[in-house]
């Protein structure tokens, strides 16, 4: 039976949101197999807030018409269930590295920083005491391979900014590194001229530049940078035939890192950054955020059937923080534009990144603002709304009462929200609890309420150490 629009988004809203109190999943089985992982893939939705989950089904549903493969764990037997506190030593408020080595080291820690305490003690990140056991380590991620989340896992350093020297801390630490930040690794972009690719390469790893190498690669040891920065918005991958050829998706370097590890007869952690996420949220960017949370599910799917005969794998899902917590209002009388206001969010082609980027490299009047927006985001809007983007990019006072919104991201955000029935409260991270789902030997250790300097402490318990 085909469902209208109108169910669609209401089914899955409402089917995504029943699964979301923590605890044991649907059923009262045990789960079988071994009592502890052979090894552990954890997956790191960055800066998703836990409405996005129901928003993100609703949006596969409708582009797709199929759920989640999130959602779909939310509603099966064995599964496990919780949230996680991710307040930082200094901030009820975390930023990505103090939350990366609040998991890696057991210790909160100020933001900005990585493994290392308020007194600037250094502590050991969980890729170090693995390394010291025999255990491997992966790092995969859509951002820089030097960024906050997977730095936490495998780097010390008291700025997390300083990607020329997480960069080196990598080398015999983390056996497959695949992402974004080739600049880090260039000795013409480097500050010390080091040839740090070279080093890799002298180690044993491929070092890989394209999707294309990526494909072809059999070593066990992988330095993949398929991009100088972080890898470009799925939005925008999906219209470029040049970028799907030479960037991989998340979820191709993530089955390729885990096949690695799985055929090497080892215990491993293989952490997974669907970094992205979090960048649309501070840019308030709905439709570039709801294409990262698929490109991530879809991760989670490629993770999921690597491991379907398996039972000696653990799968933890969950993110480091919210960010900016968008909304889906109910617009109209009754609620009645709701599904089509959100069913504009489709039609999109182009990340607010790439659109602000476009403007600066051509600006005009307003007329051209609106077209560019027309083009970009799918939705018309008015010449007064386009001047005051002009406006905010200018640096210009427009009429906005939120500090966190007065700024470009902000009022770009909010104009497209009143055609998308999207609302944000503001452009940066949140202290909300993230959601945490679990399924393989060891699941159950993450229902309930779990902090996230508790994380290593279990992670390390479960691999024996």
């Amino acid at each position: 039976m085909r469902l209208s629009r109108r169910q669609v988004i209401g089914h899955s809203l409402l089917g995504s949101l029943a699964g979301l109190v923590p605890g044991r999943a649907r059923g009262d089985e045990t789960p079988k197999g071994p009592a502890k992982p052979r090894g552990i893939v954890f997956m790191v939705s960055d800066g998703m807030s836990p409405g996005v989950l129901p928003l993100a089904e609703a949006f596969s549903q409708q582009t797709r018409k199929r759920s989640t493969h999130w959602c779909g764990l939310l509603t099966t037997d064995g599964v496990s269930h919780g949230l996680m506190d991710t307040a930082s030593a200094d901030s009820l408020v975390t930023d990505s590295a103090a939350a990366s080595s609040a998991w890696s080291s057991g210790k909160r820690i100020p933001n900005g920083q990585l493994n290392l305490s308020a007194e600037g003690k250094k502590l050991e990140s969980i890729g170090e005491t693995l390394v010291a056991h025999d255990c491997l380590l992966g790092l995969v991620t859509t951002a820089t391979v030097t960024h906050a989340t997977p730095a936490g896992f495998a780097a010390t350093s008291t700025d997390r900014n300083a990607e020329d020297s997480i960069a080196p801390q990598y080398l015999n630490r983390a056996e497959i590194i695949l992402g974004g930040g080739s600049v880090f690794f260039d000795p013409a972009r480097r500050a010390d001229k080091r040839d740090l690719a070279a080093d890799f390469r002298a180690a044993k790893y491929e070092v890989l530049r394209t999707r294309s190498d990526l494909l072809a690669s059999k070593g066990d040891r992988l330095l993949g940078t398929f991009s100088e920065s972080h890898l470009p918005y799925s939005i925008d991958r999906s219209q470029d035939p040049v970028l799907q050829k030479d960037v991989p998706t998340l979820a191709e370097m993530s089955g390729i890192a885990l096949e690695r590890l799985l055929a090497r007869d080892r215990p491993f952690l293989l952490q997974i950054e669907g970094a992205r996420i979090d960048h649309a949220a501070h840019l308030n960017d709905i439709a570039g955020l709801l294409h990262e949370q698929i490109a991530f599910d879809d991760a989670i799917g490629t993770v999921l059937e690597l491991l379907a005969d398996r039972d000696d794998i653990l799968v933890v899902i969950t993110s480091d923080h919210g960010n900016a917590n968008p909304g889906l209002n109910g617009t109209g009388a009754k609620y009645a534009q709701t599904n089509s206001h959100f069913a504009r969010i489709a039609e999109a082609t182009c990340s607010h990144e790439r659109l602000l980027a476009r403007w600066a490299e051509k600006p005009g009047d307003a007329a051209a603002m609106s077209e560019l927006i027309a083009a970009s985001l799918g939705v018309k809007v008015e010449e007064k709304e386009a001047a005051a983007i002009i406006d905010v990019i200018a640096g210009k006072p427009v009429p906005e009462w939120s500090h966190q919104l007065a700024n470009p991201p902000g009022i770009l955000g909010q104009i497209a929200g009143n055609h998308y029935g999207m609302g944000w409260t503001g452009i940066s991270h949140t202290a909300d609890p993230t959601l945490l789902t679990a399924t393989g030997p060891g699941a159950t250790r993450f229902s309930g309420l779990i902090r996230n300097d508790q994380v290593r402490g279990i992670l390390l318990d479960l691999f024996g150490i």
